[in-house]
């Protein structure tokens, strides 16, 4: 059965997104990678635009709310912003639940400030991944920071 991951942050518009398209172009084919949010509301241009520097089209993703997964088990849930975390229910199955303090790419000034916030969240992501998903969901590690 493959693992199943649900990263979560409140508007499932940039950092949950970007981990979304990274763990699935990382992860292959025994890996399914969703992504949620407290209040979805879209897919923000400069996440697209982050992946896409690094191969990965994120034309499939969409920002779903989190109750969306409700009734869903999951082997690992993700939180990658705070408020997240503070917020986040209980998923059904959930074996092993991590956060990962990221700080919110859209919260900065113009666009090339947001643009350079983004792809330090991307980069922060890509570089937490691997190891994440090398650890097996049924043992603890790879947990929060």
């Amino acid at each position: 059965m493959a693992r199943r991951i649900l990263f979560l942050c409140t508007a499932n518009s940039a950092r949950s997104q970007i981990a979304e398209g990274l763990a699935r172009h990382l992860g292959g084919e025994g890996l399914v990678v969703e992504s949620a949010g407290a209040e979805p509301s879209f897919v923000h241009p400069l996440a697209k635009r982050v992946l896409a520097e690094v191969g990965i089209d994120s034309a499939g993703q969409r920002s779903k709310s989190w109750a969306e997964f409700a009734d869903q088990p999951f082997d690992d849930v993700v939180t990658v912003c705070d408020r997240a975390a503070q917020r986040c229910p209980v998923f059904p199955g959930s074996g092993r639940r991590t956060h990962w303090s990221l700080p919110d790419p859209t919260a900065l000034g113009d666009e090339e400030q947001q643009l350079a916030a983004f792809r330090q969240v991307r980069d922060e992501l890509a570089a937490r991944l691997p190891d994440f998903l090398a650890v097996p969901a049924d043992q603890p590690g790879a947990a929060s920071s």
